[in-house]
């Protein structure tokens, strides 16, 4: 079967009308912390500010980016059983996620209440480390709430559903800056304040997109209330889950990593310092092709379990045409203004020249993490998580490190070093996932969707001779 420029086009449209909504939910979302530490920072403390720092970035390590990967094997699950019109399993494969999320924040609840400790065996300041767990456990709460949101955020978007999504994470995002300006200033609870705040913009986010849920006419098919049913097959959810929050931890822990290594370098204010507004940089731009690896990884999951092979590969290659895209123009929007990054973060000259010289690293960084990023919405909408973990850990912890380390301390590159065996980690996995996706045989990923979501292989939309002719 030819595809011809039409359904080319009609892909493209349909995944772009799922990553642009997404772009804006992963920002709204990203907000919160940030407007956080924006009123923590007008208290005129530092400790202040270098605790709800040091906290903020320990609980997305060690916290939020573990629920965020659990959640993604809803990629493959809910999307595949929506796609073969299986609906009511979509809510069920929904309610096992929130829970095995509730169970696992427990452990991770008690890991951030005695956070002080865990932080001066890693070196930190005491006094920064006291004010920090002292924000991590007034946070708590969020964890929950985080858990269950990433759940339902996951619901909602394998149906396609995404403009209630917008709008809920906007709203809240508004309510967020009052709750900060109340809590932090106007009652002076300071840093209390700021977790606080988090706290309640997380569960009002849940209880905004739960009554969405519960009410609209959208997910009559695929919310029929609670179930014993979801109870069942929790192993099998795990076997998605677990690798898939592998997938994330790894690459997370590897930018916290290297904003620590630069602190073994010389001038470590400077290096680290330079090394985080680099970081931060990256991650604002990272949140465009995430939004694109949703919507390959929702159409991809899609058609797969509606058995639609040569509709998967293509939704695959339309995805990874937008993310050549998206980092043409993030690299050259970046380097378009690259004398100015450093002074909208900062006024110390030296810091600016610096971050200037880092800037079309960071650029090649951004454009070669539009490709990795896609590639892996691709492997959650293939169940490929276990694969992405193996990549994850080979490219960042064999590769990527070790060739910070050479880069930065052997060849005295410093902060560029660090960022170059990032670089090389990122093409690593770019052309290990690129390999596996170019190699897959669709009609068999086709059956596998089908035995995951119904139980037994169906016949396959497409003939074994006809699979993967695409013409432009």
């Amino acid at each position: 079967m030819k595809i011809g420029r039409k359904e080319i086009i009609d892909e493209a449209k349909k995944q772009l009308w799922l990553a642009g909504p997404m772009i804006f939910v992963c920002v709204f979302q990203n907000s919160l912390q940030i407007i956080s530490l924006m009123f923590v920072g007008h208290l005129h403390h530092e400790l202040l500010l270098a605790g709800a720092s040091l906290a903020i970035s320990f609980v997305n390590v060690i916290g939020f980016n573990v629920l965020m990967g659990m959640s993604s094997a809803l990629d493959t699950f809910c999307g595949q059983a929506y796609g073969a019109k299986q609906y009511h399993m979509v809510g069920i494969y929904t309610q096992r996620a929130i829970l095995v999320n509730t169970l696992v924040s427990i452990p991770l609840s008690i890991i951030w209440a005695y956070l002080k400790p865990i932080l001066i065996l890693l070196h930190q300041d005491k006094t920064i480390a006291s004010q920090a767990q002292l924000f991590a456990r007034y946070s708590i709460p969020s964890l929950s709430a985080n858990g269950i949101l990433r759940c339902i955020i996951k619901f909602l978007q394998t149906q396609n559903i995404v403009f209630p999504m917008v709008l809920a994470n906007g709203f809240t995002s508004i309510i967020h800056v009052v709750l900060c300006w109340s809590l932090v200033i106007k009652f002076g609870l300071g840093i209390k304040g700021a977790a606080i705040a988090i706290c309640i913009s997380n569960w009002l986010n849940v209880i905004l997109l739960a009554l969405y849920i519960k009410f609209s006419s959208s997910c009559k098919r695929t919310w029929v209330g609670l179930s014993m049913e979801s109870l069942h097959n929790i192993p099998q959810f795990l076997k998605l889950a677990f690798p898939s929050a592998v997938m994330v931890c790894l690459e997370s822990w590897t930018f916290e990593l290297m904003v620590l290594l630069s602190g073994a370098l010389p001038n470590p204010k400077l290096q680290t310092s330079v090394l985080s507004i680099c970081v931060n940089i990256s991650g604002m731009f990272w949140m465009v092709p995430f939004g694109v690896s949703v919507a390959g990884s929702t159409r991809i999951s899609n058609e797969l379990g509606a058995g639609c092979p040569d509709a998967a590969y293509l939704a695959a290659k339309v995805s990874l045409f937008i993310a050549f895209t998206c980092g043409v123009l993030e690299f050259t929007f970046i380097m378009s203004v690259w004398k100015v990054w450093g002074k909208a973060f900062s006024n110390v000259h030296e810091v600016v020249t610096y971050v200037t010289s880092m800037t079309p690293i960071v650029a090649t960084s951004a454009f070669v993490d539009s490709f990795q990023t896609t590639l892996q919405g691709v492997a959650r909408g293939c169940g490929w998580q276990k694969l992405g973990a193996y990549v994850n850990l080979g490219s960042y912890y064999l590769v990527g490190i070790p060739f910070s380390v050479l880069f930065a301390f052997v060849f005295h590159m410093k902060g560029q070093g660090l960022f170059l065996g990032l670089i090389t980690a990122l093409m690593v996995q770019v052309v290990c996932f690129l390999i596996v996706t170019l190699r897959t045989n669709w009609d068999k990923e086709a059956n596998k969707a089908a035995i995951r979501v119904g139980g037994s292989g169906v016949q396959v939309n497409v003939l074994p001779h006809e699979q993967n002719v695409v013409t432009l």
